[in-house]
């Protein structure tokens, strides 16, 4: 029988933590093996681990999966949690793609220039608030379901609330403007699995820190 999963990356959110959300949330325990030096992404470059030479990457049941959205897919397959059939993927991956485009703005805009600090701020704030939070409000207040599709619990649900607690961080009062948001919100979190993955001491990282920054240009750039 296969372990758990490992997943190798930094002690950073970043591109991992979507597939942190989503293992916890389907109550897939995980290891993790942190990069703490660029000679450590090196070695792993070099054992040939890395099919393009990037992080993140997880090994699970006899594979080693890089790209973070084939390793969510990956696991949204095992766990049942990619709709039932070819058209409700469809809309998944569709609204997976969206939470996507906000939150990697939001991954990003620590890394960048002090001086265009702001103006991504103020960009990742409108975008949530006239682009994408008004879509998946729609999406929910359109068929009155618990889930964004098929009335069941599926990746995107994870990933978009995963979302919802980034931007909040960021703005805590745009989310206030969307109520099928926040009970949506709410929902995942009483989950079980999603509860005990928000509790103080899980594998979820902290909010991204000055001090994690400089040690992720130390090992990626």
């Amino acid at each position: 029988m296969a372990g758990k999963p490992v997943l190798y990356y930094y002690n950073a959110r970043g591109k991992m933590e979507s597939i942190r959300w989503l293992l916890a949330a389907a109550g897939e325990e995980f290891e993790e093996k942190f990069m703490k030096t660029r000679e450590d992404l090196e070695k792993l470059r070099n054992d040939g681990v890395l099919m393009f030479q990037q992080a993140p990457m997880v090994e699970i049941d006899g594979m080693k999966l890089v790209q973070s959205r084939a390793i969510l897919n990956y696991i949204a397959n095992k766990h049942h949690l990619y709709g039932k059939d070819i058209k409700e993927r469809a809309l998944i991956d569709m609204y997976a793609e969206g939470v996507a485009d906000l939150n990697e703005m939001i991954i990003i805009y620590p890394f960048g220039p002090p001086e265009g600090k702001d103006a991504s701020l103020a960009q990742i704030k409108d975008k949530a608030k006239t682009r994408y939070f008004p879509a998946f409000e729609k999406v929910l207040k359109s068929h009155g379901q618990d889930y964004l599709v098929g009335n069941r619990l599926s990746k995107v649900d994870i990933l978009l609330v995963e979302l919802l607690y980034n931007v909040e961080e960021i703005d805590p009062t745009i989310i206030t403007s969307f109520p099928l948001l926040q009970a949506l919100k709410t929902r995942i979190s009483s989950l079980p699995t999603v509860k005990k993955f928000l509790q103080p001491g899980s594998q979820r990282k902290p909010p991204v820190s000055e001090e994690s920054v400089a040690e992720g240009k130390r090992i990626f750039f």
